[in-house]
């Protein structure tokens, strides 16, 4: 019987060495997983930091506070005589009621403040179209850019280009209004030429 216990210390000496060989896996496991955490975190961190802007407006529009509704500004009939086109000797009229679209309540009492100057400046611009101009939706359009600029320069004193004859590119860019403009748009509720 002295045999059972030798077999008894051997096998504990064999199983003492493979305690810390078990140790070392566990720490070498333990290591990899927090490495794996880290690495994770900062690739998370960095991808969500780099999100593309669509997302990122996407998500402050879900959360921000709904835009103010605009406000129309609708001005008297101006019934004009317009110049003839060329080679033609019969006078043509024109009548319409443009409407300004507005973001900003107080602009729209500027407007009325300012309405003996905006009126001329819109007869003066009106009286300067021939027929032909103004018969077609790009016509229509162009002096709906130009009577939003005449009125912005009076409201906000600041001289906008005209969108005269020059190239479509530059006529895009003139065509749209700036975040602080009085006037965003011009709408013509009324629009004849006899």
């Amino acid at each position: 019987m002295a045999k059972a216990p030798a077999k008894q210390e051997q096998a504990a000496e064999e199983a003492a060495p493979a305690k810390p060989k078990s140790k070392l896996i566990l720490l070498i496991v333990v290591g990899l997983i927090v490495v794996l955490a880290i690495g994770g975190g900062a690739a998370f961190f960095l991808l969500k930091k780099k999100a593309p802007a669509g997302d990122e407006e996407e998500a402050a529009a879900v959360h921000a506070k709904p835009e103010a509704k605009p406000t129309f500004v609708k001005l008297e009939a101006f019934t004009v005589k317009l110049l003839p086109d060329e080679g033609k000797q019969e006078q043509q009229f024109m009548q319409t009621v443009p409407e300004f679209k507005v973001l900003n309540p107080q602009v729209a009492e500027n407007v009325k403040n300012y309405m003996p100057e905006i009126r001329h400046n819109i007869l003066l611009l009106l009286s300067s179209r021939r027929p032909a101009e103004l018969s077609t939706p790009q016509g229509m359009e162009k002096l709906s850019v130009d009577i939003r600029n005449v009125v912005n320069q009076i409201l906000d004193g600041t001289p906008k280009p005209k969108s005269g004859k020059h190239d479509k590119e530059s006529a895009h860019d003139d065509n749209k209004a700036g975040p602080d403009d009085s006037i965003q748009a011009v709408l013509f509720s009324t629009f004849i030429i006899q």
